[in-house]
């Protein structure tokens, strides 16, 4: 069975170092703070942000779906765009970028899915991505009278479901589908995605279940990479790589990081003080630690720091400096293996202009872009 097109699996760029923006579909986008110049999560703004990467050479936009904000001082994340519609119509404007939709499996029929992606592929030529999510936040799940399996099961589930879409992607006759979890009779899928291949396919599981369905169907894993400790993330990008080549397949490992990047670094950490430390959407991030039940009682050691990595991007890998400094850091990245990066800022649009123009030339002249 074919997976993806030609050139989709580069992201339509050949660059040893992928750049993708994410999470701007939602207010405040990936920061939570309070600074009046926050994301607006607006479609005005994500279509011009998208016209400009675009014109810029970034290779995808990933968005989070989201049904619910966080709460808060700024109700963080209370405002989002759904994604396959974000999707389409950001690949109707655009010409180069690869643009995701964020969907969880266990909330919509993957015939409708199936659908969906193909008119969003059609729409983009061949550059629509999926994120597949199995799992998320209970109260969300709630709003739509569903219900969370236990963490094994929904990856179960997350499987037959991608084998449902996959073939609605290729059967050229009628199918059935029998599965513990999804049935189908007479099933019939047209047109098929654009080109003759497939949409790319991601998923950022943590766990060895996750990371196992990954491995097995998808074309990216993303993965957080510590802190200081690249040493761990590049062992695991090679473990991750080793793992699908003994399945017969090659798998990219991707990336997260929030940049503040400014023409000198202590303009630069004083930004990010500013927005991560001193106006940090605190009553959020501790809505958002309970409900993953990080507490000061079962992380008495480093609860200020998990709540720390919480207003920085919900633990993204915060990479802070002038423009030397974010492009050695994003050097070191691809240095441990990873094939791209996903970044967010705390406004897209303001911060995307001169990370375009002093980072890019600086990437390209470490060999990571053409």
């Amino acid at each position: 069975m074919q997976t993806t097109a030609p050139g989709r699996s580069e992201f339509h760029s050949r660059n040893r170092l992928k750049l993708g923006l994410f999470g701007a579909n939602c207010s405040s986008g990936r920061a939570v703070t309070k600074v009046p110049e926050r994301w607006s999560g607006s479609w005005p703004d994500c279509l011009r942000l998208a016209r400009m990467a675009d014109d810029a050479g970034i290779e995808f936009m990933l968005p989070v779906a989201r049904w619910k904000g966080y709460g808060g001082d700024t109700d963080y994340q209370g405002e989002t765009l759904e994604t396959v519609t974000w999707a389409a119509g950001l690949l109707a404007a655009t010409k180069r970028l690869t643009v995701f939709g964020t969907v969880h499996a266990p909330l919509i029929h993957p015939l409708i899915a199936a659908k969906q992606f193909v008119t969003a592929d059609h729409i983009g030529e061949g550059r629509f991505g999926l994120n597949v999510v199995c799992g998320w936040n209970e109260d969300e799940f709630t709003m739509f009278g569903a219900t969370q399996r236990d963490h094994a099961t929904r990856y179960e589930h997350a499987q037959e479901w991608l084998d449902a879409v996959k073939l609605a992607w290729t059967r050229e006759d009628e199918f059935d589908f029998d599965g513990r979890f999804i049935q189908l009779k007479n099933a019939r899928a047209w047109p098929k995605p654009f080109g003759g291949g497939q949409p790319i396919v991601m998923n950022a599981g943590v766990s060895p279940a996750g990371q196992g369905f990954a491995i097995r169907n998808c074309d990216a894993l993303f993965s957080y990479a510590p802190r200081d400790k690249l040493e761990e993330f590049a062992a695991h990008v090679a473990r991750v790589k080793a793992l699908a080549r003994d399945g017969g397949r090659e798998i990219d490992v991707y990336t997260v990081g929030v940049v503040t990047c400014r023409p000198t670094s202590s303009e630069a950490e004083a930004y990010y003080r500013h927005c991560v430390i001193d106006n940090a959407d605190w009553a959020a991030v501790d809505r958002i630690m309970a409900m993953r039940g990080v507490t000061r009682q079962s992380h008495p050691d480093d609860f200020e720091l998990l709540r720390l990595h919480q207003a920085n991007g919900l633990g993204g890998l915060p990479i802070v400096g002038d423009p030397d400094v974010v492009a050695q850091g994003m050097a070191e990245l691809a240095k441990a293996g990873a094939s791209g990066i996903a970044v967010s800022f705390v406004n897209y649009v303001e911060e995307l202009p001169f990370f375009r123009d002093e980072v890019l030339p600086r990437l390209t002249r470490l060999g990571l872009r053409g």
